[in-house]
């Protein structure tokens, strides 16, 4: 039992100490850095906002004066000229960058405004939907004045339905509640989504790597093939969990640190998070984790050559990458029936039953149940590679296809 442990912090220690492990946490530190001042980062490359100059041609000589005024309240940068010169004089000097755009502004036969807006290119569309804004209301006002509308006539005819939304199931999310779920969820999928691929990627190569340096023949002379397995799969796993730890803890005070972010903790829901969530969200991840990490070790220890790691992990990685798919669809649909009977399915349960408990309120034997359906697959999984890994460790040469599984199965039998 005691080599056991020694390849555990064998593995945690020598992949921690690496160069990839130090640059990879280092860059992901800067960009969460990054990513919670982005405000402050283009404020500081990007100075005072320059104003934006648009000839206008009016038509009508009427309408320029109220859009000026709207504008003005929408969008400061934005400056509406009147131009004086003919349309195509208009174009030229748009071209020849005097102006950012040339709003042309005619009546229809309802003498209700429409207009043309002339730019370099349609690429950058702020300036655009701005002025289609401002147009818009005068647009309102004016066909307010046709019908005889006041002004508390006008408010309330844009006033917006009142809709209110009440579930008759008891104790059901509330609206609010709901989209705090959401935006939870879908953070702690993409957590979720990114450790499995990432870690379990990792014990393959690993073990793909031993094969090649030929280091893994010393190795099971001295320690059974099982062990080494699964001290493998727990020494990546204290890996994961310490790079991660330290992610969400640069995260989490750079979120709550910054002013201009700090109210996303409660659009994401992190201000009020409850108990059951985040033990539902650590029992997911860990048992995601041993179930693609036990599938992964499985798989590599079929490889002999680093080159060939990819091609055999291929259709796990799209069973990972199927399970996101799914649960960020039923993000937005979390009680369909496709979503219900896939989460049941052992390699979707972690991110498919999360996300329904996350936005649900499920009754207790369905978290219960995905998770006894994890841990038995978990062991079979267990079971069956360990089998393989034993006689996988032995088999060299070219070997990347599943039929490899059969000869390692029976060069255990032989052993």
């Amino acid at each position: 039992m005691s080599n056991f442990w020694t390849i555990l912090f064998h593995t945690y220690v020598s992949k921690i100490k690496t160069k990839s492990f130090i640059i990879t946490t280092l860059i992901s530190l800067l960009f969460i850095v990054a990513l919670s001042n982005i405000t402050n980062i283009i404020d500081m490359f990007g100075g005072e906002e320059e104003n934006q100059q648009v000839a206008v041609i009016d038509e009508s000589n009427s309408i320029l004066a109220p859009l000026q005024e709207i504008t003005k309240t929408l969008n400061e940068s934005i400056e509406l000229e009147n131009y004086s010169d003919s349309e195509e004089k208009g174009k030229s000097a748009v071209e020849s960058g005097d102006y950012e755009g040339l709003l042309v502004i005619s009546m229809d036969a309802n003498n209700l405004p429409v207009a043309t807006y002339y730019s370099m290119d349609i690429a950058d569309s702020s300036v655009a939907t701005d002025l289609t804004t401002s147009i818009q209301t005068v647009k309102s006002q004016l066909a307010a004045n046709q019908l005889s509308l006041n002004s508390e006539q006008l408010a309330k005819l844009n006033e917006p339905v009142s809709f209110e939304r009440i579930a008759l199931e008891q104790n059901a999310k509330t609206e609010e509640e709901l989209s705090q779920a959401r935006g939870l969820v879908y953070v702690l999928l993409f957590l979720i989504y990114f450790a499995v691929i990432l870690y379990a990627g990792m014990i393959a190569t690993e073990v793909a790597t031993e094969k090649s340096s030929r280091v893994m023949e010393i190795l099971i002379s001295s320690v059974s093939p099982i062990q080494h397995m699964f001290a493998k799969i727990l020494g990546i796993g204290l890996l994961s969990l310490t790079q991660l730890g330290v992610l969400m803890v640069v995260g989490y005070y750079s979120l709550t640190s910054n002013k201009d972010l700090s109210s996303l903790g409660g659009t994401f829901g992190f201000s009020d998070v409850s108990v059951s969530t985040i033990i539902y969200a650590v029992l997911f991840f860990i048992l995601g984790y041993f179930l693609y990490a036990t599938l992964a070790a499985l798989l590599g220890s079929l490889v002999s050559r680093i080159e060939d790691v990819n091609q055999m992990i291929t259709p796990m990685t799209f069973l990972i990458v199927a399970g996101f798919m799914i649960a960020v669809f039923g993000l937005s649909t979390p009680d369909t029936t496709f979503v219900t009977i896939t989460s049941y399915i052992p390699f979707f349960t972690p991110m498919l039953m999360f996300m329904r408990v996350g936005m649900l309120n499920l009754p207790m034997w369905e978290p219960i149940l995905g998770i006894a359906v994890l841990v038995l697959s978990i062991i079979i999984l267990a079971v069956f590679g360990a089998r393989v890994y034993k006689g996988g460790v032995l088999m060299y040469g070219k070997s990347n296809s599943y039929k490899d599984i059969k000869k390692a199965l029976q060069l255990t039998k032989k052993d």
